[in-house]
């Protein structure tokens, strides 16, 4: 018998083992994921979670269930199975599970921050051609902006985007054509005042709807991707509509994710759940590392049965820093191990700056401190992070953008300004990298040296350099205006100045 077994009860051993339950994808095996399980049945898994395509004739050319099998041209090949059958593992976990993930904190900043950085800075408007607009125009364009809440649907836009994988937003047009919507996008059908702003529908209240090429024909330009989408019942034609798709999947997996793309939260859950475990650990290993160890005589301690057992635990209480540790001096003997946290911090930082790197946030950006481990400043990151902004608005903001001005345009601007008619209209983003107020200064004092260069060499006269100084918007002398030449000085004795002909 072992040291303290008479102190715990025997538990009957279980009548037959069980596998493990895990929440690690690692861990295939303690998933349901056999090592009987072919490649070739987890290929059938997904194409089984394929939907139904409604209207579309016959069968899509990936119908698995018909005698031409598209799996046979998909062996794993030198693979070993049990690493495709992890990946394989890795499916849609669903939007309702990707709303509940987005509650976490961590899962919800990586989605949010991203899209408000996009839009932080702003835009101005401007012609397709780069031609000057008229000022009430521009005002009036903005004045729609503010009043249908463009900036917010900008954000919400690139959000819900990254939470659910897809965003559809919606253009509401109040037409007198009940077709309006199922037939393709002509902007002739919008009439004064018919513009009523934009909605944004989550995905699991819409669904894809095909027609026989887009289900059936790998040459049709809008392969796999849904002729309509049915909202609240009424279909509507995809080029009414602006989608966002975040990471969008092959064609193989587009009916797994129902024609969107692979969430946020999909891709981080796991490591966000690593994470914040490992964060946790701090204050457990805080509280616990110190070991004591209390080497006494065994065959008494166990003799005295209830009372050695009262006694422990009276030790226990007061074995922390504010107690006073009691033993005998001559049988007793006590022993202390420390776990050593140094680098803790390291490794908890390390597991979140994983999380900013799957999620294309720099960990500077979103949890506000320095990278750890990594030996670097940030500085990297945060160029990377602003060129992942500038994808962000000119692929998936400046579309919404242009398609929400364009119905403002033909049914407000139009009417009011006749000289409108057929001007495209885009935007231009601010720039995201602003100098701040010292490195503008050290950006002028070269300016200011490299122009005294070239006037003491020659190059160029001081007259250019005052008006190069004008005209730059960051010099800070907007009202000196450029240079102009003095007037001559007129000859004594001409015949503006009679009297000094006999001077």
């Amino acid at each position: 018998m072992r040291i303290f077994d008479w102190l715990r009860k025997t538990a009957p051993a279980p009548a037959s083992a069980q596998a493990r339950e895990s929440i690690w994808s690692t861990h295939v095996r303690d998933r349901g994921l056999s090592a009987g399980d072919s490649f070739q049945e987890a290929l059938m898994r997904i194409a089984a979670q394929r939907p139904k395509i409604a209207g579309a004739p016959g069968t899509a050319m990936d119908d698995w269930g018909s005698g031409i099998a598209l799996k046979a041209q998909l062996a794993p090949g030198n693979i070993p199975e049990s690493l495709l059958m992890w990946y394989a593992s890795q499916g849609f976990i669903g939007y309702q599970v990707c709303a509940i993930l987005a509650q976490h904190w961590l899962i919800d900043k990586v989605c949010t921050v991203p899209a408000r950085d996009a839009i932080r800075k702003g835009y101005s408007i401007t012609s397709f051609d780069g031609e000057d607009l008229d000022e009430n125009v521009i005002k009036m364009l903005n004045r729609y902006d503010r009043a249908m809440r463009v900036r917010w649907h900008l954000e919400q836009f690139v959000r819900m985007g990254r939470i659910f994988g897809i965003r559809i937003a919606l253009f509401r047009v109040e037409s007198t054509d009940p077709e309006y919507y199922y037939k393709p996008f002509n902007i002739d059908g919008v009439t004064p005042g018919s513009y009523k702003g934009i909605v944004q529908v989550d995905p699991y209240w819409t669904a894809p709807l095909l027609d026989g090429a887009a289900a059936a024909q790998p040459d049709s330009p809008h392969f796999y991707e849904p002729t309509w989408w049915i909202i609240n019942g009424q279909r509507y034609h995809r080029s009414h509509l602006v989608i966002y798709r975040h990471s969008e999947p092959a064609d193989l997996l587009k009916p797994q994710y129902l024609y969107g793309g692979v969430p946020v939260p999909q891709r981080i859950m796991e490591r966000v759940y690593a994470a914040e475990r490992t964060a946790n650990e701090a204050p457990q290993l805080a509280m616990t590392k110190r070991l004591n160890v209390w080497l006494t005589d065994m065959s008494k301690f166990v003799a005295q049965g209830e009372v050695a057992i009262e006694r422990l635990n009276w030790w226990a209480q007061m074995r922390d820093n504010y107690g006073v540790k009691l033993g005998d001096k001559e049988g007793d003997e006590f022993q202390q191990f420390e776990t050593s946290l140094a680098d803790l911090d390291a490794v908890i930082m390390t597991q979140y700056q994983i999380v900013c790197s799957a999620a294309n946030v720099p960990s500077t950006k979103l949890l506000g401190t320095q990278p750890k481990g990594f030996n670097a400043t940030g500085e990297y990151e945060e160029a990377s992070y602003h060129e992942d902004l500038e994808s962000i608005q000119a692929h998936d903001l400046t579309p919404l953008l242009e398609r929400h001005h364009l119905l403002c345009m033909k049914s407000y601007i139009e009417p009011k300004f006749p000289g409108m008619r057929g001007v495209e209209i885009t935007v231009q983003w601010q720039p995201l990298d602003a100098p701040t107020a010292e490195e503008r200064a050290q950006v002028n004092l070269v300016k200011a040296q490299t122009g005294q260069a070239l006037v003491a060499s020659g190059a160029i006269t001081s007259e250019d350099e005052h008006n190069r100084i004008a005209r730059d918007p960051d010099a800070g002398y907007p009202e000196l205006g450029d240079y102009e030449e003095p007037p001559p000085d007129q000859d004594v004795g001409s015949e503006n100045d009679p009297a000094g002909s006999n001077a």
